[in-house]
């Protein structure tokens, strides 16, 4: 049998930015992004759940139970004012559907805005529908040949809904999905989206189809969920969260094997050097507080070494960690003057002996390491290290990798290996933590920790999510039709062609 010929590969990529800002400022830096992403030649790009407008961390807009101040209502106001108008209706949660994709509902017009009823449309000025999102998101599509898929905070009569819109270059907005399930106390402020936004989207690229569809968060722990998107035959599965835990990983890999599906993850990377604080009217909201506890993951991979910003920590002389047997090493700070290229970067060498560090006295401390040669001497000179070191030596499990981190690249067709996770909530408020996984569960990129502006991608080929059904179909031959039924109100489930 002849080998098949072989298909183009296409290029995934994500990024874990944070929200600006303002609206116009979040849209702006998203089209950096998108030219960016064109430059290195990114078919498709995923950005963060609720990127634009803005994820409300840390506030609980003065509700208690049985109780809501006014100052809270106030923050509401500002939160609602932040989010963006698409020009879509609030229907049974899911919209007008087609309707707003083809553009065919009615443009707005000053009298039926004054007085609800439109008898005077036609003699007042007519305006498109929405605060123009919706074509600044089509334009960037356009300009840059980059298929974006965006979260952002929808607003629909009086509800906000967390969304994620699919922007075609050549096609302009191809779908929109709203979360069905916001988790915790997201339900306080955002609306549940109809189950029938869960329909997926094909979009061609070089020749090949890709089916494309986003489960928003911990959506992804609700397994009728993600079936929904096996039974539409999806081999590309996006996964926009602000979940920024070590654990996320493991999920996406599931997910991915489950569904034989390559999949992207996307979080915001936020600082915490950054002022946060419920905007003001117009503005959109900066990240405060990641809203599930835990504030752990693997070391950063920094794609675009050259255009990293460190954040310079308050000065300070030096600072300290002990080791589980009391003894006191002292770290030492960066210079504030000290220049991006001089972060560390090197990765760790195949097998050393032991490894070591200077402090800022310039006393040499040595690094238990795994068999092998010795290394050279390192100095511990970025902050994100330094705590990196206080936190492994507090589990015994120093090596250099904990200092400086995987290897950088900027080839999209590499790969990149997981390390253990380590807590840092003093300096990052949400880690980031993108990433692209295989349909085999392998990590193909990523995590991306600690990385606010670099874009992390890789080639890949699609067929590998066919080759992956000789022995897994979740939604096909592996599901026993026979035995069980499954079916989404309002969706259709038809699995859509490769």
């Amino acid at each position: 049998m002849a080998p098949p010929a072989a298909t183009p590969k296409i290029r995934l990529g994500t990024a874990s930015p944070g929200t600006r800002a303002t609206t116009p400022e979040t849209l702006a830096q998203l089209d950096q992004i998108a030219h960016r992403a064109a430059e290195k030649k990114i078919d498709i790009l995923l950005l963060p759940e609720a990127y634009i407008g803005g994820y409300p961390r840390g506030t609980a807009f003065g509700c208690l139970m049985g109780s809501r101040s006014n100052e809270g209502r106030d923050e509401y106001l500002r939160y609602f004012q932040s989010a963006v108008d698409l020009g879509d209706t609030v229907g049974d949660g899911a919209g007008a559907g087609d309707a707003w994709l083809n553009k065919e509902l009615q443009p707005t017009t000053e009298n039926s805005n004054a007085n609800g009823n439109g008898n005077d449309s036609d003699k007042a000025p007519r305006h498109p529908r929405g605060d123009g999102t919706r074509e600044e998101l089509e334009r960037i599509a356009h300009d840059t040949g980059v298929f974006l898929v965006a979260g952002c905070i929808e607003k629909a009569g009086g509800s906000l809904y967390c969304a994620v819109v699919y922007v075609c270059p050549h096609r302009g907005i191809i779908g929109k999905r709203r979360k069905v399930m916001p988790t915790g106390t997201e339900r306080l402020v955002w609306a549940q989206g109809s189950p029938a936004t869960l329909r997926a989207v094909s979009t061609t690229i070089r020749g090949v189809r890709v089916n494309l569809a986003a489960v928003i968060c911990w959506e992804n722990y609700m397994p009728l969920v993600r079936q929904a998107l096996y039974a539409q035959n999806v081999n590309l599965y996006l996964a926009p969260t602000a979940d920024n835990r070590d654990a996320w990983l493991s999920l996406m890999r599931t997910v991915a094997i489950e569904g034989r599906c390559f999949v992207v993850s996307s979080n915001m990377c936020v600082p915490s050097s950054e002022t946060v604080s419920v905007p003001a009217a117009g503005q959109t909201q900066r990240s405060v507080q990641e809203h599930h506890p835990v504030n752990d993951g693997p070391n950063s991979i920094d794609d675009d070494e050259d255009d990293f910003i460190q954040e310079s920590p308050p000065a300070r002389r030096r600072s300290s960690f002990k080791t589980a047997e009391g003894f006191e090493i002292a770290l030492p700070s960066p210079p504030q003057s000290q220049p991006p290229s001089s972060r560390p970067t090197s990765s760790v060498p195949p097998t050393r002996r032991k490894s070591s560090i200077f402090d800022e006295d310039g006393n040499e401390i040595v690094l238990p390491c795994i068999d092998g040669t010795t290394s050279s001497p390192t100095t511990v000179t970025s902050p994100s290290s330094r705590a990196k070191v206080r936190a492994a030596a507090t589990r015994g499990s120093l090596s250099m990798s904990t200092i400086n981190g995987p290897s950088q690249t900027d080839t999209p067709t590499s790969s990149t290996t997981t390390t253990t996770a380590t807590k840092n909530p003093a300096e990052f408020v949400s880690r980031g933590g993108s990433s692209i996984i295989s349909p085999f569960g392998d990590v193909l990129a990523g995590p991306q920790w600690e990385d606010d502006h670099g874009i992390i991608s890789v080639d890949v080929d699609f067929e590998d999510c066919i080759r992956g059904r000789l022995d897994l179909d979740t939604a096909g031959s592996y599901s026993r039709n026979d035995s069980f039924r499954f079916s989404v109100q309002g969706l259709d489930l038809s699995p859509l062609p490769y």
